[in-house]
């Protein structure tokens, strides 16, 4: 059978099938949870029935000409150059109808700018590939990464509901409150997007962009990063859970509590047992994208770890790469982006798993001292 014998039957095929094996799908935007959203899709519709009744118009007086002076029927050509009373029409009426259109576009731009009288203020900045949320007002902040199963990425194992869709730590609001967004990256260009708040900003490093929603009902509300970000874009979403009031206060004294007792632990004498727990947590979040699960990595762009002369060699060189990154490289700075003990944990990790066992322990306490003598 031929090339196109079997693409016409694989078509025919498809266009057979029932409607239920089909995906889930739409043609029209939906008009999400928040009141920006619904005005953006209420804009849309209206705009959508105008170009439609233009549509008719201009077409129906076009197919009835065609029509109506066909030369079977003994139509002849006029022959005229100008019409100033059309050309004035053809003017005014458009003109008319872009006005029209613009009134309701430019107050529903107007509102979605207008981030002043926040109830709650956070901060979002893009890293690849994951986002880290900052609540200015609450002095806690954390980082948000795809808690998908490698081994559904790798088709070891059936995709989950939410597939690539689900993170460790979502963004948390209150319901009914004003919040504003304050956007930027740490890296290349990152894009926020929730769909169904009607909220999509870029984050471009050295940038702030502003942006904000109020959620009117409680749930957890789902997106991506719509900006081609590297090799891992597609795994880099977000997720938002909005609750009641007096829930998202009770979350919000729970994420102190927590900030505070981590910032504790830095004093805390840990057992190699304990760091290369918590260094495994920590690697499969921030490294495992790139140099593997197993420290095989990805060479030439991501070296392996496993007998690599940086996770066997010289201690301070290993702290350095991973606390200030490689200049020119993909390897990431990682100062920022984690704890003291998250840094010592995963150094301790890469120092010992995959039958590296050098032996060697990095404590929190000598992580804070590199950072502060540099």
């Amino acid at each position: 059978m031929s090339v196109h014998a079997k693409r016409a039957v694989a078509l025919a095929a498809g266009l057979s099938s029932p409607a239920v094996v089909m995906a889930d799908w739409t043609m029209n935007m939906s008009p999400g949870v928040t009141g920006t959203s619904n005005q953006i899709f209420s804009l849309h519709m209206t705009i959508l029935w105008i170009c439609v009744a233009i549509g008719v118009v201009v077409f129906g007086v076009m197919f009835w000409s065609i029509f109506a002076h066909r030369k079977s029927q003994g139509a002849k050509p006029a022959n005229f150059h100008e019409n100033t009373v059309v050309e004035i029409l053809w003017t005014i009426i458009p003109f008319a109808i872009l006005v029209a259109m613009a009134i309701p576009a430019t107050a529903t731009l107007v509102e979605m700018y207008d981030t002043t009288e926040s109830d709650v203020d956070i901060k979002i900045t893009g890293y690849q590939w994951r986002w880290q949320y900052e609540y200015i007002n609450e002095d806690f902040g954390y980082f948000s990464s795809l808690s998908t199963p490698r081994d559904q990425i790798e088709n070891r194992q059936a995709k989950g509901e939410n597939y690539l869709l689900e993170v460790d730590n979502p963004l948390v609001i209150p319901v009914g409150k004003k919040v504003r967004f304050l956007l930027t990256a740490n890296d290349v260009i990152h894009s926020w997007w929730v769909p169904e708040f009607g909220v999509k900003k870029d984050a471009i490093p050295g940038f702030i962009n502003e942006t904000w929603t109020r959620v009117d009902e409680p749930g957890i509300y789902r997106g991506q990063c719509t900006e081609l970000c590297g090799k891992d874009h597609g795994f880099m979403p977000v997720v938002v859970e909005a609750v009641p009031e007096e829930e998202y206060n009770a979350w919000v004294a729970g994420q102190r509590e927590a900030a505070e007792k981590e910032r504790q632990l830095t004093e805390k004498d840990w057992t190699m047992d304990e760091l290369m727990a918590r260094g495994e947590k920590a690697y499969q979040t921030a490294c495992a994208a790139c140099h593997q699960a197993d420290g095989s990595g990805m060479p030439p762009a991501f070296p392996a770890l496993k007998g690599s002369p940086i996770a066997t060699g010289e201690m301070d060189a290993h702290i350095d790469i991973v606390v200030n990154g490689k200049s020119g490289t993909a390897m990431q700075a990682f100062g920022n982006q984690l704890s003291e003990v998250d840094l010592a944990a995963v150094i301790t990790y890469e120092r010992n798993a995959w039958g590296n066992n050098t032996g060697d322990m990095v404590t929190p306490k000598e992580i804070f001292d590199y950072k502060n003598q540099e």
